[in-house]
């Protein structure tokens, strides 16, 4: 027996390394995609961003108005002071914060609820509200941006149902609150799903035990389901904020012109203004910032896999 046991260690030491070399060959085209689509034009954009206009940036700096050349062997920060010295930038970086801010904690509040309804109490309207909060799933955003442009907009539905009862309902097209509207309704699906899935998975004799021990609601709520599932919440909270935090559509067709969600000024300054350098340069502004916000997804990963044994 000891004799077969160790051919058998010996067979699996040698096809160990073989079958590390195919694992590592199968999911080597995904990478080099990634590497090729991805990685390499933001490394080129980047070296772009600090003044590096030969290669494969030299048409783009023909063209271009406002670019700086590199006046050392690492480049040239000159890009950078013109965007955070711009009057323009910093009300769009304030607004792209505030609008992330307020509508991630909006959507995270609302899923909450209806999550925390549906897991406690049930029921038909429970149902009910977990099936309408997905339907701007299936309703492209350009449609839903523009459907609620023109249902707050001057001459739209809201201000002419309250015209006919005398009250002067405000025009909401065009103002950061349109903005939050609709990236609220844009972002709430995806964070129900997630935060009602982590509830969903919350056994159901912990609940019980704790109201068998004289337990009410809310502390239910506060010790047993936001605890068990902070990973999914979290998640949700940061795909909300990354997501908004690069939107376009939405404060293109609901927003003011100015100040407006560095989305928008982004493809102002390339397009428009005909400044391709700085709008590459807010574009990493908004990626570092898309970055810190990551941190938090990374955690909840990392506590995840501590808590299911992989790690």
């Amino acid at each position: 027996m000891s004799l077969t046991s160790s051919k058998v260690e010996s067979l699996e030491a040698k096809s160990a390394p073989r079958l590390s070399l195919l694992g590592f060959t199968m999911a080597l085209p995904p990478v080099l995609l990634v590497v090729a689509f991805v990685g390499l034009p933001i490394l080129i954009g980047f070296t772009f961003s600090l003044g590096f206009t030969s290669g494969p940036n030299r048409v783009v700096s023909l063209i271009g108005q406002q670019i700086h050349s590199k006046d050392h062997w690492w480049g040239t920060f000159a890009a950078y002071r013109d965007v955070i010295h711009d009057a323009r930038f910093a009300g769009d970086l304030i607004l792209t914060l505030v609008v992330t801010a307020i509508s991630t904690s909006l959507v995270l509040a609302m899923s909450l609820g209806i999550g925390v309804y549906q897991r406690m109490v049930g029921g038909r309207i429970a149902s009910i509200m977990s099936t309408l909060t997905l339907v701007p799933l299936f309703v492209p955003v350009v449609i839903s941006s523009w459907a609620i442009h023109t249902f707050y907009s001057g001459d739209g539905f809201m201000r002419t149902v309250f015209h006919h009862f005398g009250i002067n309902f405000p025009t909401l097209t065009s103002t950061t609150a349109a903005i939050v509207i609709g990236t609220i309704w844009t972002s709430l699906p995806f964070a129900i799903l997630m935060v009602t899935s982590g509830f969903q998975s919350i056994p159901d004799a912990l609940i019980e035990t704790a109201q068998d021990a004289g337990a009410g609601f809310f502390r239910i709520v506060r010790t047993i389901l936001i605890p068990l599932a902070l990973t999914p919440i979290i998640i949700a909270a940061t795909f909300t904020a990354i997501g908004i935090l690069g939107s376009f559509t939405i404060p293109y067709f609901l927003g003011p012109n100015q100040p407006t969600m560095l989305g928008v000024e982004i493809s102002n300054f390339f397009g428009s203004y005909n400044r391709p350098q700085q709008s590459i340069v807010m574009a990493f502004i908004v990626f570092m910032a898309a970055s810190g916000i990551a941190v938090a997804y990374i955690w909840a990963n990392v506590r995840s896999a501590k808590q299911s044994g992989r790690i």
